[in-house]
C-alpha cells in the first residue's frame, strides 16, 4: 500500500495537471471524468470504499468511505473537482509550477488545494490507527455552475458533521450569503415609431422599474445588518429589449440578482419584488409585467458552538499559534446544501489568490498547515 504521508503538494500538482473544466460554464469542457477516475484510484489504493455517482453522464462525483469500528461520529469532507475556463489563463494552466513558496495553475487555489489536503488528511488519519466513526470524502462535480454534485451526494450520504475545504486563507468561515435570480418581463405594445398612439414603449416602462430597483437597494443598505455578512443587496444583471429603431418595443426583460443573508430566502425576496412591481402597476399608466423566478440558493450560518466548529477551531489554533480569524463570505458555497440536509458544517481552506483569474496560486505552507488541521480534526472528531 502506498504511504498515506504523501506530500499534499505533490498530489495537488497531479490534480492541477488534469483538465476538469466545467462544461456547464464552457461548452465542450472536459468535465470531471478524468479527475474523478484519478481520485478514485488514489483512494482505492489507500483502502477506501469507493462510490461513483453519475446521474449526469460525464459529470461524476466520487464518495470515498473509511469505515469506523462503530460508535463514533462520522465526518464528511467536501471539495469540488471542477474548474473554470482555461482560456484566459496566463501561461499553461495545466502545468503546475512552484515558485517563491507558491504553486501555480488552474485550480491551484479554487479548489484542488482543498481536495489534495482533505484526501491526504483522511489517508493519514486512517494510517494513525482505528477510528470509531466513518470518514466520508465527497469529491464533487459541478460546484462552479449548479452544485449538482453535492446535491447528488446528499441524496445517498449523510454525516454527523462536514467540512468544506474551499479556499479561505486558513480563516474559518461560519456564514455566507445566498442569492435569488428573477427575470422581470415588462410588457409593451409594438407599433411603428410614427404611431405613438398605438405603441407602448416597454423599455421606457422598464425605466420605472430600474429606478425602483435602485431605491430597493438603498433601502436594503439601511436595514439592520447581519453580524458577519452585513445587509442583503440587489442589482440588475442583464437587460434585453427592442427590435429596431423604428418600432416601439413590445417587451423588455431585466434579470436581477438579490443576494440574501440569513433570515431571507427566495420566497421573502419574491414577495418584496412582487410588491414593488404591483405598486408600479398601480401608479404608472400602461405598466404591465410578468415575473419568472430563476435559480436560487439559500444563505448559510453555522452554529459556532457545534462540536465540529469547536474541534476545528481548537486544532487550527494549535497549528497556527493563535485563534483563527472567524469570517463570512459574500459568495455562495456548498455549505448551504449540507446545512439544509441537517449536517452541521463550516468552511476552511488554503491561502492564495487568483480564483477565476489569469494567474492562480496556492500558498504551499498553508496547504501543509491545512492538511495538518484536517488530519487532527478527523482523528479527534471520529475517535
Amino acid at each position: 500500500m502506498p504511504s498515506a504521508s504523501e506530500d499534499p503538494v505533490r498530489l495537488l500538482a497531479r490534480l492541477i495537471a488534469i483538465d476538469s473544466v466545467n462544461p456547464g460554464l464552457v461548452p465542450g469542457g472536459a468535465g470531471e471524468t478524468a479527475i474523478a477516475d484519478f481520485c478514485g484510484a488514489w483512494l482505492t489504493t489507500r483502502g477506501f470504499e469507493i462510490h461513483r455517482l453519475e446521474k449526469r453522464p460525464g459529470r461524476p462525483s466520487i464518495v470515498a468511505v473509511a469505515r469506523g469500528t462503530g460508535g463514533g461520529r462520522s465526518l464528511m469532507l467536501n471539495g469540488h473537482l471542477d474548474t473554470v475556463s482555461l482560456a484566459d489563463y496566463d501561461g499553461d494552466p495545466l502545468d503546475p509550477r512552484t515558485h517563491d513558496g507558491k504553486i501555480f495553475g488552474r485550480g491551484a487555489f479554487d479548489m484542488k488545494s482543498g481536495v489534495a489536503a482533505m484526501l491526504t488528511a483522511a489517508a493519514r488519519a486512517v494510517e494513525r490507527g482505528p477510528l470509531r466513526g466513518d470518514i466520508i470524502l465527497a469529491c464533487v462535480a459541478d460546484e462552479e455552475h449548479a452544485s449538482s454534485g453535492t446535491e447528488e451526494v446528499l441524496d445517498s450520504f449523510t454525516a454527523d458533521a462536514a467540512i468544506v475545504t474551499e479556499p479561505s486563507h486558513l480563516e474559518v468561515t461560519l456564514a455566507h450569503k445566498g442569492f435569488a435570480w428573477f427575470d422581470v418581463v415588462i410588457e409593451g405594445r409594438a407599433a411603428h415609431g410614427s404611431r405613438p398612439e398605438l405603441g407602448i414603449d416597454a423599455i421606457a416602462k422598464a425605466g420605472h422599474f430600474l429606478v425602483a430597483l435602485e431605491a430597493w437597494g438603498h433601502h436594503l443598505a439601511q436595514a439592520p445588518p447581519h453580524a458577519l455578512l452585513g445587509t442583503g443587496t440587489v442589482h440588475a444583471s442583464v437587460i434585453h429589449g427592442g427590435e429596431e429603431a423604428s418600432t416601439y418595443p413590445a417587451r423588455c426583460q431585466i434579470t436581477i440578482e438579490r443576494r440574501t443573508v440569513p433570515g431571507e430566502n427566495a420566497q421573502t425576496v419574491q414577495a418584496e419584488l412582487t410588491g414593488i412591481l404591483d405598486d408600479l402597476t398601480a401608479t404608472v399608466p400602461g405598466f404591465r409585467y410578468h415575473l419568472h423566478p430563476g435559480l436560487h440558493r439559500e444563505p448559510f450560518e453555522a452554529d459556532p458552538h457545534s462540536p465540529v466548529v469547536r474541534t476545528v477551531l481548537r486544532h487550527a489554533e494549535r497549528a497556527l499559534g493563535h485563534p483563527p480569524i472567524i469570517r463570512a463570505e459574500p459568495f455562495w458555497t456548498d455549505c448551504a446544501l449540507l446545512d439544509r440536509a441537517g449536517i452541521p458544517c463550516l468552511l476552511i481552506g488554503v491561502d492564495g489568490a487568483g480564483a477565476h483569474a489569469a494567474t492562480e496560486w496556492a500558498d504551499i505552507a498553508s496547504l501543509h498547515l491545512l492538511t495538518g488541521i484536517l488530519t487532527d480534526t478527523i482523528s479527534d472528531f471520529c475517535s
